[in-house]
């Protein structure tokens, strides 16, 4: 039977180098794979380019990578929630790439399937299509999208087993499948590690076949980016 459990967050990251490509799933800070977050910006690995639909905030997150300038590239959907960030971008020393959400999450899913580009009418007319090849189907214009691969893909679940099969959590689903398919070795991190057999097949979102590294992470916090409660009346 196929083991592809690592012992600790070094092996997990082993490999990982300046100037590589990242991927990092979640969305805002639902489902992002915290611990492996929190080791990468403890190393000495800087010149990143990171995909990620959002950028984190300044002390969690990919804020922890941005705060120690270890990130020269973001490709994202959404990044309002990061002052570093915005800092970075606007004094020129962040390059960022902003992405239509559907069009990320699909450049993601058809580098897994196998997919090099794409047509979609997502964001025709604007920066977003300057450069790419037009084509019209169906009476509308279409932008040419290439998908996105990654040296590392970064995803956390709810659960996995030792083969590297994983089920997600609710909203935490998010972009962690896509990316999981996309990366050259895929590490996950998961909140409960079973043996391999013990998940029902019919529940599993990954396949371990995306999956290389995977290992069991501990102290999730789970932060909110913006916590709204109601007053009492």
């Amino acid at each position: 039977m196929i083991n592809k459990i690592v012992d600790n967050i070094e092996q997990a990251l082993e490999g990982v180098e300046s100037n590589m490509t990242f991927m990092f799933g979640g969305f805002g800070l639902s489902g992002i794979p915290e611990n492996a977050i929190a080791s990468l910006s403890k190393k000495e690995i800087f010149g990143l380019t990171c995909i990620s639909n959002n950028a984190g905030v300044d002390d969690f997150g990919l804020g922890l990578l941005l705060q120690r300038k270890q990130i020269k590239k973001m490709i994202s959907s959404y990044v309002g929630e990061n002052a570093e960030f915005e800092r970075q971008m606007l004094s020129g020393e962040l390059e960022v790439d902003l992405i239509p959400q559907g069009s990320l999450a699909e450049r993601c899913r058809a580098a897994g399937a196998g997919i090099p580009a794409f047509f979609t009418p997502a964001g025709y007319g604007t920066e977003v299509a300057q450069r790419k090849e037009v084509r019209e189907y169906n009476g509308k214009p279409h932008i040419l999208e290439t998908a996105l691969t990654a040296d590392f893909a970064f995803v956390k679940a709810w659960k996995g087993d030792t083969a590297g099969n994983l089920i997600f959590k609710g909203t935490a689903r998010n972009f962690n499948p896509l990316m999981a398919m996309a990366g050259k070795i895929t590490v996950a991190e998961v909140e409960e590690l079973v043996p391999a057999g013990e998940l029902d097949p019919n529940q599993i979102h990954t396949p371990g076949i995306f999956v290389q590294r995977i290992f069991q992470g501990e102290k999730y916090e789970k932060r909110i980016e913006q916590r709204t409660v109601r007053t009492k009346k």
